[in-house]
């Protein structure tokens, strides 16, 4: 248990006496000075970063964030706000070292409002958990990315994070009505109004939706919900390659299905996601891959009419069946469905089991998808790495993990970039850009200028500057 004398860290910017208002905002538990635990707040889920803070604080209470950033800003101290650390671009990494204002006590679901189909939450609530509270009344929060058993809506809202259902459904921004905000500066504002329209002014909640924590720091959100679809539909169908499944997934789309989920592995991210679920989860996949077969989709189609369902799904099989498929597994059980959804959602983590990887989430329009995945594997074989792709091939967000396995530090660290870089100016030239879901945050920002002019990165400094005109929160982040 850390005590009100444990030292200050070597060389600090922090001085006693501001730790001591510290710790009379949010009482001395809540300002944490000890090593083992700032470690812990120092790094996320991007590669290997770590960046040690000088202090973690854990407020709770608006007024408490506020105040505590009022001290910051007198005393030009660097502000990191955190949610629950399971971020891929290093958003959320104290690299000024300085404060990290931990947000995992504004973990309340303050209100579901069936009436208006709406609910206020706070920040530090995990996303699955807020979806399964909306579901038991009937209604649905879309926005499902991978790690909404652990990640936050705060962190969710920081980098606009979608998941399979964005294809259908929308991202987290399409679902965020008006939030609660304290600026950099200390000042307390709501961003609009809990109406549907709002055409009152520049649409400060969108602007704050994906600024990865560097315009203000969100402590209530107020979410938009919808009714629950009571059924579903799920096929997991086998392609002889990557390219003969993202044409079949553009046509699924032309033939004018709109499936709930369109997901995409390789063969050998999910054989690393079966050689993990046994290993580290203790609980083997039963299903098999099909011989021949180097890439798998994921189709759900979801609704309230079965029939109808039944006959999307005979529509997607009959468009697929004009590319090179195999058979496909048709899920008749909650338990099927079930265990391929969890091939799919423990990709990540079994890849990262099994090696370092750098991990970037590209997206192009859905048509370019075979030229994107065809140029990722020439650019892997120049610069001498192997990739595993899988991702939510509906929306043209395709996730790319480079994988370390046998290639030094010095490679790792020099030569690997630049192999990242043509894969960014790839995804540019086929009209997309650097991130669908996991920002910029650290890993990206050297490659900004490939998707962005100068003068759209110094209109974003620009709105930066009036937001935090002592540059505290989150710096080095983006730009």
């Amino acid at each position: 248990m850390q005590t009100k004398e444990m030292k200050i860290p070597a060389n600090s910017i922090l001085s006693e006496t501001v730790i001591e208002n510290f710790r009379n905002i949010v009482g001395s538990a809540n300002v944490v000075l000890d090593m083992t635990v700032r470690t812990e707040y120092g790094h996320d889920k991007t590669e290997d970063y770590q960046f040690m803070p000088d202090l973690v604080i854990k407020p709770g209470s608006t007024q408490e964030v506020s105040d505590v950033i009022k001290i910051c800003n007198e005393n030009r101290i660097p502000v990191t706000p955190r949610g629950a650390g399971t971020g891929l671009s290093g958003g959320a990494l104290p690299i000024k070292k300085g404060v990290v204002i931990s947000m995992e006590r504004f973990n309340k679901i303050l209100n579901i409002d069936e009436l208006n189909l709406q609910a206020t939450v706070e920040p530090g609530v995990i996303t699955e958990i807020f979806q399964n509270k909306v579901k038991e009344k009937g209604l649905f929060y879309p926005p499902d990315p991978a790690s909404k058993g652990s990640c936050f809506l705060g962190g969710n809202l920081a980098n606009n994070s979608g998941g399979p259902k964005a294809v259908k459904y929308g991202v987290t921004r399409d679902y965020v009505i008006n939030m609660e905000v304290v600026l950099p500066t200390g000042e307390i504002i709501w961003t609009a109004a809990n109406v549907l329209k709002n055409s009152t002014g520049y649409n400060l909640t969108q602007l704050m939706c994906g600024s990865e924590g560097t315009l203000g720091i969100i402590t209530k959100i107020v979410f938009k919900l919808r009714g629950n679809p009571q059924k579903t539909v799920l096929m997991m169908i086998p392609f002889v390659t990557n390219e003969e499944a993202c044409k079949a997934v553009a046509s699924i789309f032309t033939a004018g299905i709109v499936p709930s989920g369109m997901e995409f592995f390789e063969r050998e991210a999910a054989e690393r996601t079966f050689a993990y679920c046994e290993k580290v989860l203790s609980s083997p996949v039963t299903t098999k891959l099909t011989e021949g077969m180097d890439a798998y989709v994921l189709c759900e189609l979801d609704g309230n009419d079965e029939e109808l369902l039944m006959r999307d799904a005979e529509r997607v099989m009959a468009v697929v069946e004009k590319f090179q498929c195999g058979e496909i597994l048709f899920a008749e059980t909650a338990a099927q469905k079930e265990e391929l959804w969890k091939i799919r959602k423990n990709i990540s983590p079994a890849v990262n089991w099994y090696t370092l990887t750098k991990s970037d989430d590209v997206v192009v329009p859905r048509a370019n998808l075979p030229k994107l995945i065809t140029g990722i594997k020439e650019i892997g074989k120049k610069y001498g790495f192997n990739t595993v792709c899988f991702g939510h091939l509906g929306d043209g967000n395709l996730h790319v993990n480079i994988l370390k396995e046998n290639i030094s530090d010095e490679r790792w660290e020099n030569e690997i970039p630049e192999g990242i870089g043509e894969i960014f100016k790839l995804t540019v030239s086929l009209g997309g850009t650097l991130s669908g879901e996991h920002g910029i945050g650290i890993a990206k920002r050297p490659y900004m200028s490939l998707a962005m002019s100068e003068v759209n990165l110094n209109l974003m400094r620009g709105i930066k500057k009036v937001f935090d005109p002592n540059g505290i929160l989150n710096p080095g982040k983006i730009f």
